[in-house]
């Protein structure tokens, strides 16, 4: 694995460390949660690159384990000089005030507060802290973001190592009689469309078949349907890719989800494949009994 990028999370409690390896899992890396740094060795060890494609290592480490900072310079100057790793240590950190607020928002326990109060165990805590913060890669102060502005921060530092795993975008058609998809992003109602269904020698057959496709699509309002929202979906997918979405699930829906929601789901599918973009199709009601 000396090959991976590694990005080791360190710093304050409350920062934004569990965002910021949220992050780093979206961009295809394989993450760990408060690991022991005694640990690392061991799990470099691991064939893991062998089991899937991993765009790099991220690993948070901070003062929930007690020995961290007396053990993570010698273990981490060792992994470096004697077996070639690669490490990039972020430090991420927030004003007191800020601290504060997020802890009394989410009721957390501190880690070092103890028996003190909350703005001790802060106190406390930036002051062991200070020696492996002069030692670090970067600095992060997270005070002014929120959880997306944060995110979309650690994008841009992966970004620049490595490219990011593709945006997953799922096209589900569907019908409205048999409910909403919960999971969709983008929901189109194509019922404005004139329907297969009530075309005899049509209604056996479902979106599948070329001569629903060319019933649906030969429509004008189709036409200047497609013509229009799939300029939207040009627009949209480049911008939900730059703000670290990892899935977009895009969905259309007819009455049955048999005829037309199958036809147009197609060609939002076609013409995102064109794109070169990761997409996939699914069309839940096809098989259903609908109108």
């Amino acid at each position: 694995m000396k090959h991976l990028k590694i990005f080791i999370i360190t710093g304050m409690s409350g920062s934004g460390k569990s965002t910021a390896v949220a992050a780093f899992e979206d961009a295809g890396f394989y993450c760990v949660d408060n690991m022991p740094v005694a640990l690392l060795p061991k799990f470099l060890e691991l064939p893991l690159h062998r089991d899937a494609n991993f765009s790099g290592l991220a690993f948070v480490m901070d003062l929930r384990e007690r020995g961290f900072l007396t053990r993570y310079e010698k273990i981490l100057d060792d992994l470096r000089e004697k077996e070639g790793y690669n490490f990039e240590i972020l430090f991420l950190e927030a004003s007191e005030a800020m601290l504060l607020q997020r802890y009394q928002e989410t009721r957390r326990h501190h880690p070092l507060s103890g028996d003190k109060g909350l703005l001790e165990g802060i106190r406390e805590e930036k002051q062991q802290l200070e020696g492996l913060k002069r030692s670090v890669d970067a600095v992060i102060d997270t005070s002014s973001y929120n959880v997306h502005e944060l995110k979309t921060y650690i994008l841009d530092i992966v970004q620049k190592h490595k490219k990011l795993a593709e945006m997953r975008i799922h096209i589900l058609s569907f019908g409205f009689k048999f409910g909403v998809p919960l999971d969709a992003n983008l929901i189109i109602d194509v019922r404005f469309i004139d329907n297969p269904y009530f075309v005899p020698h049509l209604r056996p057959l479902d979106g599948k078949n070329q001569a629903i496709k060319d019933y649906v699509l030969t429509q004008p309002d189709t036409r200047i349907f497609l013509e229009q929202y799939l300029a939207l979906l040009d627009f949209l997918i480049p911008r939900y890719e730059k703000e670290g979405k990892a899935y977009l699930t895009i969905a259309a829906g007819c009455t049955g989800g048999r005829h037309r929601s199958v036809v147009i789901a197609r060609a939002f599918h076609e013409h995102i494949k064109k794109a070169g973009k990761r997409v996939d199709i699914a069309h839940r009601d096809i098989s259903q009994v609908s109108g």
